[in-house]
């Protein structure tokens, strides 16, 4: 018989006799019950796995124009947001992951009263990242790392008095930086629902663009600064298998009170 099974059964009976003292000895004060549980953990998963993701955001954007406060307001984005991770787990309570995701990022601004602004990239992105917590089992855990975005497609829509008067799209636009890191964290639950905040320290925007306009050249974004912060709100279509592991692992649990015992076997 394995040793750790047996170590495990002499563990119970040297408890249960020192309970059976006890209770003889105090049985007319209460002594606390004991109780004892049989499980089984999920074991870590030994080799690298893939999930896949689906998410909805919000971005917000800090805007300077010139220096001063540029009004912006929120901007929900639904399509087009997927990942797919390269995951390894070290141990049942941290791992790290790698991959790729299509992101579609941007802004609102209103310059004027009558004059609304809505810019936006798509972006292919690489993570590197880290989580903490139950990794194997999934109930929940932490994650965070960093991230560099690469823009493939810009698009700009301008509406004057609420109407829609002019929009264009560029691909491998000079108008945003080509690379834009970011740094994120979150946490994710039960199935596969996950929350993710994610930063963008560098600005939205190139200062350096320029086009000519009747010979003139003209440097839309000279002054403009802005920041995003995103707020994602994602679920693992493949959540409820990324969880099920084969292999287990059994432990025991005593408790007395506030006492408790665990012993893996």
């Amino acid at each position: 018989m394995n040793r750790k099974i047996l170590a495990a059964l002499f563990l119970i009976l040297c408890t249960a006799t020192v309970y059976a003292q006890e209770k003889d000895s105090t049985a007319t004060t209460g002594t606390d019950k004991l109780t004892i549980s049989f499980g089984k953990y999920p074991k870590h998963r030994q080799k690298m796995y893939v999930t896949t993701n689906l998410s909805g955001m919000v971005s917000f954007a800090s805007m300077k124009d010139n220096g001063e406060y540029l009004r912006n307001i929120p901007r929900f984005s639904f399509v087009f947001n997927y990942s797919t991770n390269f995951n390894k787990d070290f141990s049942r309570h941290f791992g790290v992951f790698t991959g790729f995701g299509i992101k579609n990022i941007g802004l609102i601004s209103k310059p004027t009263d009558s004059l609304k602004l809505k810019q936006r990239v798509y972006t292919i992105g690489i993570p590197v990242g880290f989580k903490i917590g139950d990794v194997t089992g999934g109930t929940f855990f932490f994650f965070a790392g960093g991230e560099i975005d690469m823009a493939v497609n810009y698009k700009e829509k301008q509406f004057v008095n609420g109407r829609k008067e002019h929009k264009f799209n560029e691909w491998f636009s000079d108008r945003t930086p080509l690379l834009m890191p970011s740094v994120f964290a979150g946490f994710r639950i039960n199935p596969g629902f996950g929350l993710k905040v994610q930063y963008y320290p560098q600005n939205f925007f190139n200062r350096d663009f320029n086009y000519s306009d009747k010979g003139t050249k003209v440097y839309p974004y000279k002054n403009l600064d802005a920041n995003m912060v995103l707020v994602t709100l994602g679920y693992n279509f493949d959540g409820v298998n990324y969880f099920k592991v084969k292999k287990k692992r059994h432990y025991l649990k005593m408790k007395s009170g506030k006492t408790e015992f665990e012993v893996n076997y």
